[in-house]
């Protein structure tokens, strides 16, 4: 098994992924986009890269990747700390992980100034949530904030967590985390 294409493929650019969830599936990519992903890596004769379609919170490899990332995805899942215990285990010792998430608090009281704010609570309402708790889930959500995903990256193994900010950019934090 390997892990999901979402969480190795770079975002951006012409073939960029918007992140996708739908009930059930801890990691959803569309075939068509798997694909092209395929596609691409033929054309650029690429012998070192696999795209597939995989649970993450099934994901049962050791020691078997330099980095994986994951973008807009971790507090969406029904099981977040499953998913970042195996994409810690999958990493090599030393490997990274880049995850890109909502920049906010844990807590509530810390995002009142936050322009973004009311709309991430809405989304984590009506989708991120509720898709978590369908599935008995921990119902993250949008909002789950820095404190709390700081916790759940040490919890799943990371030894450090760099959390860094873009200038223009008040939507992430981007987390660089290293087993």
């Amino acid at each position: 098994m390997e892990p999901c294409p979402r969480l190795r493929q770079p975002q951006g650019g012409k073939h960029g992924q918007s992140q996708r969830q739908e009930p059930g599936d801890s990691c959803v990519t569309g075939h068509s986009r798997l694909a092209t992903a395929k596609k691409e890596q033929s054309s650029w004769a690429l012998e070192n890269v696999r795209f597939v379609h995989q649970d993450v919170a099934a994901l049962d490899v050791e020691n078997a990747f330099d980095c994986i990332t994951a973008f807009d995805s971790i507090h969406g899942q029904a099981r977040p700390r499953q998913v970042l215990k195996n994409i810690a285990r999958a990493l090599r010792p030393g490997g990274d992980f880049l995850m890109v998430d909502i920049q906010a608090s844990s807590n509530l009281e810390e995002n009142i100034d936050h322009p973004l704010a009311p709309a991430f609570y809405a989304i984590s309402m009506f989708h991120c949530m509720t898709v978590s708790l369908a599935h008995d889930g921990e119902g993250l959500g949008t909002m789950w904030g820095e404190q709390k995903a700081r916790e759940l990256l040490a919890e799943a193994g990371f030894r450090s967590v760099d959390v860094k900010h873009i200038a223009d950019d008040i939507q992430n934090s981007y987390y660089v985390s290293r087993t």
